[in-house]
């Protein structure tokens, strides 16, 4: 479209297919790099965690990078475009999230040396529930990165007229080669090439598009005058969109269950080695987590007043509202040879980079909790080898779920939806298990499981019957040759069990979790509760532990709800597994002594098992 209002065909030049080349080309060659540097990928240990010696900078780009991706390249712009700038309250989520995965769920899942974050759940509970997880997992992120493969697929096929189904070919295959030879080293770094470019494409976007509107005030004046800028709305009503209360309480419950319990981002925490490690690494997260959406959010407010009087997709230039982005790339930059291809390979690294962890993820997670209880003396070697099919295959599979994406409408909403209707059960899950003792596994089985089908019951009904979103108008007073539609009958008014489906998309996972806790809980009291003093301390952890730092060591622990304290638990430990000789309990000034040493080191303060030797406390 010209600045006239007219619309003109674009394509791709030479340069930017070069561009987008040499991008697939730089993360094919760090996989294939790393699949010999240093021995290759020979252990399990080393192609699913880097053998936990990862530096926590690139693991937090990488955090970053694995669930923003083109979802956010492509999605955040056109909501803020459509909807205005409400969406950039997440950042508030995300930071409240980043508090509550430090305190409650990383120092758990360093309790152990774990590989999958379900061993935790059969620790807690039993192998069943186990398996409830695994399937949880499995559901959420195949049907995510199925939309993760679309949506840059789409991109290109907006902007090239190459065909959608190729690009959903190129994009699936590359990213399972360099993750299947190249493991989690070669994922987190090419994630932090991947989002140095992704950063590169929206700066692009942001300055060249202010300077054609006539400066970055003139561009939050036109979105203020069309009704964009808003963010403090604080009603109350649950159906609403976006609401200050919908976003931050109702996201923070999305992200939690993303950052606090997804193996994605859990393995991630865990290739550092050390609790202190890794809280830095999710400190810096969030911190690019805000940048990206802020970033995100400030290139659809640029793109709003670009076309504040001609709206491409009202005008009927673009035929979905996520090719927004790419049709206003180019554009912008139809004259600059390359810089379209650099946005294009912003979309496509963000992609890969979220696909690649995903793939990873699923391959531990089968590995872990199919493979080895089947085969629990498998070797090591046939191990490795087996979790690199898994990841190839996952990637034939996730390729295939892209034709489930394609009929999901927005791709920035059904991802969100799908985190809720599955990463709700799931966090709540991992909550029955951590916070309340007096939870079985009856209740934490039949709990989760209601809660996700309840959860599908609302996401697939607003599928079916999408509420309204009451979007400010958009303006097409200055497109040429545009004619207005006649109107056409009014609508029949959907059926009253529509008003069920009404429920913001933002409050699905707070709903599920909610759902997941209070039947989990009901159903574990009618079906005989666990005695929290009879509980492992180790697997527990309670609200006043985690946040209230300040507080006495007798207060923590009266906020524990009868689960023994770690004095409690090391009294009923007099034998040694590794002696037949009857030890004294250690002291508590022991105990206590040794847990100041562990906090001073970043490392988890609570032991499993202790004994006393001779001159030492030992953890065994």
């Amino acid at each position: 479209m010209t600045t006239d209002g007219a619309f003109v065909e674009q394509l791709f030049g030479t340069w930017d297919y070069v561009v987008l080349a040499a991008m697939l080309a730089v993360s094919t060659g760090i996989g294939v790099y790393h699949a010999f540097a240093g021995g290759g990928q020979k252990s399990a240990d080393t192609f699913l965690l880097a053998d936990r010696k990862m530096h926590p900078l690139p693991v937090a780009v990488s955090l970053v990078a694995s669930f923003i991706s083109a979802i956010t390249v492509l999605g955040t712009p056109a909501e803020n475009y459509i909807h205005g700038t409400m969406f950039w309250i997440f950042s508030f989520a995300y930071i409240l999230t980043g508090v509550i995965v430090s305190r409650c769920f990383i120092p758990i899942f360093y309790e152990y040396e774990i590989t999958s974050t379900n061993e935790y759940l059969e620790r807690r509970f039993n192998k069943f529930v186990r398996y409830i997880g695994t399937f949880l997992f499995f559901l959420q992120m195949i049907l995510y990165l199925g939309i993760v493969i679309y949506a840059p697929a789409l991109a290109l096929n907006a902007v090239t007229g190459l065909s959608l189904w190729g690009s959903v070919l190129a994009i699936g295959i590359v990213c399972t080669f360099y993750t299947t030879i190249g493991g989690m080293k070669a994922v987190l770094w090419t994630d932090v090439f991947q989002v140095a470019v992704m950063f590169a494409g929206f700066f692009a976007v942001i300055i060249k598009g202010s300077m054609e509107v006539g400066g970055i005030q003139k561009v939050w004046q036109i979105a203020e005058e069309g009704g964009r800028i808003e963010f403090w709305d604080f009603r109350v009503n649950p159906t609403i969109r976006h609401t200050f209360w919908s976003i931050v309480i109702g996201g923070t419950f999305t992200w939690t269950s993303t950052y606090g319990v997804n193996q994605s981002q859990v393995q991630r925490y865990l290739s550092v080695g050390t609790q202190k490690r890794a809280n830095w690494a999710l400190g810096m997260a969030i911190f690019g987590m805000v940048l990206v959406a802020t970033s995100a959010c400030l290139a659809g407010v640029v793109m709003y007043a670009y076309y504040s009087t001609c709206d491409p997709y009202t005008a009927g230039y673009v035929s979905q509202t996520d090719q927004l982005m790419p049709y206003f790339v180019l554009d912008l930059f139809n004259d600059y040879p390359g810089l379209p291809g650099l946005f294009t390979s912003s979309v496509f690294s963000a992609a890969l980079s979220t696909v690649s962890s995903g793939l990873n993820a699923l391959a531990a997670i089968t590995g872990e909790d199919i493979l080895k209880s089947i085969k629990p003396d498998i070797s090591e070697a046939r191990y490795a080898l087996a979790t690199k099919c898994f990841a190839c295959f996952y990637g034939a599979v996730c390729i295939l779920m892209t034709v489930v994406a394609s009929q999901l409408g927005g791709v920035l909403q059904a991802a969100l939806s799908i985190f809720g209707i599955v990463g709700g059960p799931l966090l709540g899950l991992f909550s029955l298990g951590i916070f309340f003792p007096c939870a079985n596994s009856k209740g934490a089985a039949a709990g989760t499981l209601l809660a996700l089908a309840l959860a599908f019951w609302v996401g697939v009904g607003a599928q079916i019957y999408p509420p309204d979103s009451n979007p400010p108008p958009l303006d097409v007073s200055q497109c040429v040759n545009y004619t207005y539609p006649t109107p056409g009958p009014p609508e029949e008014d959907p059926p009253k069990i529509a008003k069920f489906y009404a429920l913001s998309y933002s409050w699905y996972s707070l709903y599920a979790w909610l759902i997941t806790i209070v039947f989990g809980l009901l159903i574990s009291f009618a079906t005989g509760h666990q005695n929290p003093k009879d509980a492992d301390r180790t697997v527990q952890r309670s609200v006043g532990e985690a946040f209230c730092c300040c507080l006495s060591r007798e207060t923590t622990d009266a906020c524990l709800c009868g689960v023994p304290t770690e004095v409690e638990q090391a009294d009923k430990l007099k034998v040694s597994p590794d002696s037949d000789d009857e030890k004294e309990p250690p002291t508590y000034d022991e105990i206590k002594s040794y847990d100041d040493e562990k906090k001073s080191n970043g490392d988890v303060a609570y032991s499993n098992e202790v004994v006393n030797t001779a001159d030492e406390v030992t953890v065994l």
